[in-house]
């Protein structure tokens, strides 16, 4: 039976508690809808360019964004590479829909991530099942052994023990931020896959936040941190694989890399809300929530320019946007500089 040995150590409380607080504070941000849907995006391409990036595919955050948006053909790059970040976009995909099904992860969850992660990547035959043969890492300077994955015989009845453990008592006993951090680091040392098992072990300590309650909005990207951090991200999970199953210094790092993701998100979302002096300077004027949202956007992109009305607007005519314009210059909120289509809105 799986029984995960750590101590709670007061950096885990600690981080945990800085988690707690921005979790609330992002949640209850008044952040508009095009504003969110603009965070959720940016932190879904930023995940499938970090996690591929940390396992070694070589192309930038903006290559990632174009293959995102449906353009890879704009790429040069190998198939392979490229394929990894349009696999990820099914995988984020699936993980942000398991909520509507489910409320913790399972067996089915892994295999299905997994599938999602290395189809047309590796052999039609490793994309389901698990390994069936040993793996093994070494050191590339001293050639010293780092890490042996478990016999493959063994495998299965170790991912079976390891959902046993979250289905029940003790593991529904653990706190989530805990319980995703186990999920990681023990599916990435099984290493049940013969490959992907980094990328899936990753997604599926996602799904397990989301499905949590930890999902925050679908804001942020652990991956980032890691793939930021790549020498102490493996140097903590190897601790795990070298220390007779001792998973305390990576929940330790675990927790730290959601604390400071989150802290950062929470910073963009600070500046993406009214501050202080515009609180002062609108008082308590009746904005509606289309004129919210032009006032946030001229916040972060300093003017509001008709070239601008179909990006924030898609599905409203000109005419009804200029209508809100005038209400708000009516209002003393925003000023108009230059004529005709060359003008721009701005803060007064």
């Amino acid at each position: 039976m799986f029984k995960p040995n750590y101590q709670i150590t007061n950096k885990i409380l600690l981080s945990i508690a800085s988690i707690e607080a921005s979790r609330e504070f992002i949640e209850h941000a008044p952040l508009v809808p095009y504003w969110e849907r603009q965070f959720r995006e940016d932190a879904a391409v930023r995940i499938a360019h970090h996690t591929t990036a940390l396992e070694g595919n070589p192309l930038s955050l903006e290559e990632a964004r174009t293959i995102w948006e449906g353009d890879e053909s704009l790429v040069t790059a190998q198939t392979g590479h490229v394929q990894e970040v349009i696999n990820y976009r099914s995988v984020i995909k699936y993980v942000e829909g398991l909520k509507t099904t489910s409320n913790r992860i399972t067996e089915e969850h892994l295999n299905k991530i997994h599938e999602y992660v290395v189809t047309n990547v590796v052999p039609e035959n490793e994309v389901r099942g698990y390994r069936t043969g040993w793996y093994g890492t070494r050191n590339s300077t001293t050639g010293e052994v780092s890490f042996v994955a478990p016999n493959p015989e063994d495998v299965l009845d170790l991912i079976k023990d390891f959902f046993e453990w979250t289905a029940g008592e003790e593991g529904d006993q653990t706190h989530p931020i805990l319980r995703a951090g186990i999920t990681i680091a023990e599916i990435a040392r099984i290493h049940p896959f013969t490959e992907g098992n980094g990328r899936s072990a990753r997604a599926l300590g996602t799904a397990s936040l989301y499905l949590d309650g930890y999902d925050i909005k679908r804001f942020f990207s652990l991956d980032e941190y890691y793939d930021q951090n790549a020498s102490g991200y493996y140097d903590a999970i190897q601790t795990y694989q070298k220390s007779d199953d001792v998973l305390t210094t990576w929940l330790e790092f675990f927790a730290s890399g959601l604390e400071i993701e989150l802290k950062r998100v929470k910073e963009r979302v600070l500046k993406m809300s009214r501050d202080h002096q515009l609180q002062r300077e609108i008082g308590q004027v009746a904005l509606n929530d289309r004129q919210e949202e032009i006032l946030q956007y001229i916040e972060v992109n300093h003017a509001f320019r008709n070239v601008d009305f179909e990006e924030l607007f898609p599905n409203i005519s000109d005419d009804t946007v200029l209508r809100e314009l005038k209400d708000m210059m009516d209002k003393g909120v925003i000023k108009k500089e230059g004529k005709t289509k060359a003008s721009k809105y701005v803060l007064r």
